[in-house]
């Protein structure tokens, strides 16, 4: 990841001189899914690591720094100007922003994914609990779906059919990120305690925002954990045949993305949900396995 020390003068690249190496930063932040890996068709590397980049870069507007909400909201716009520039394609000051727009007009992509991406990362500039499980859906169609939907249409899959496929994939996967990442957003040192948890659920599983600040695991925190896992995990396995519907590489790239996630279900499980001691996360290990299995099917 990107650290406190350079994330800004990174992101200050983005709107003036200079070109950031796309694929390189891309594969840096994400460290439970491949992105543009070298398992997919080499033409395809690049717009991939370009859309992760632009993700990444404004994830880290609303998540990073000692700065406050307006600015944060405010850097969020300008990425939003870009876009507006590129849908009248026009012409941007930013060198990355030039690439961005003609990797966009060369393969066709829709601008909607982008904007929904930047209206959820504002979102979590001013939001900071969500009283429902409907609420949580709506961050994540905006948060993690598009990024699926834009594969599709890189791939020139993106039929109705595979896109409710992608859709439950990609909440999947962040539902299970936000598993993984209980501890990590509620004490962010950056940005106002988060909780991507739903708070009917809490209160019905006995849980409150005292066992989060504590750590304390006990069999309510257990069984409102394993609650929430297996709900990812089965929307996961909905979305699981896109998998063998994509041909090829792109099939390979996306059963090592659902291996992945269904490898990180394996370890929330195997900790009962304690992920104050025992985060899980991929290793180095994990990703031979996931390949073989990937394969496999």
């Amino acid at each position: 990841m990107v650290t406190d020390s350079n994330i800004f003068d990174v992101t200050q690249d983005v709107t003036k001189n200079s070109k950031i190496d796309s694929l390189a930063l891309s594969q840096q932040h994400y460290e439970n899914f491949p992105v543009a890996s070298i398992v997919l068709p080499k033409h395809l590397r690049e717009p991939i690591a370009l859309i992760y980049t632009f993700a990444r870069l404004a994830d880290d507007f609303a998540d990073e720094g000692l700065h406050k909400p307006a600015w944060r909201l405010g850097k969020l716009q300008g990425f939003k100007d870009e876009l507006d520039l590129i849908n009248q394609s026009a012409k941007t000051k930013s060198p990355f922003f030039n690439e961005f727009g003609n990797m966009i007009r060369k393969h066709n992509l829709p601008l909607a994914p982008f904007y929904d991406l930047l209206d959820a990362f504002s979102q979590d500039v001013t939001k900071a609990r969500y009283a429902n499980f409907f609420e949580l859906l709506d961050y994540c169609r905006r948060s993690a779906n598009p990024i699926g939907a834009l594969l599709l249409h890189l791939f020139d899959k993106a039929t109705p059919e595979n896109l409710i496929y992608s859709n439950k994939i990609c909440t999947a996967l962040q539902l299970i990120n936000f598993y993984q990442d209980v501890a990590i957003d509620f004490e962010h040192e950056f940005h106002k305690s988060r909780i991507y948890l739903c708070q009917d659920e809490m209160k019905q599983f006995g849980v409150t925002e005292a066992h989060i600040a504590s750590q304390h695991v006990n069999r309510h925190w257990e069984a409102f954990m394993l609650f929430n896992i297996d709900r990812a995990e089965a929307m996961l396995k909905e979305g699981k045949p896109l998998g063998n519907v994509l041909p090829g590489r792109m099939g390979l790239e996306m059963r090592m993305i659902i291996g992945g996630g269904e490898r990180v279900i394996y370890k929330l499980k195997n900790v009962r949900g304690d992920i104050f001691k025992h985060r899980p996360a991929l290793q180095t290990w994990d990703w031979p396995v996931i390949l073989m299995k990937a394969l496999l099917r």
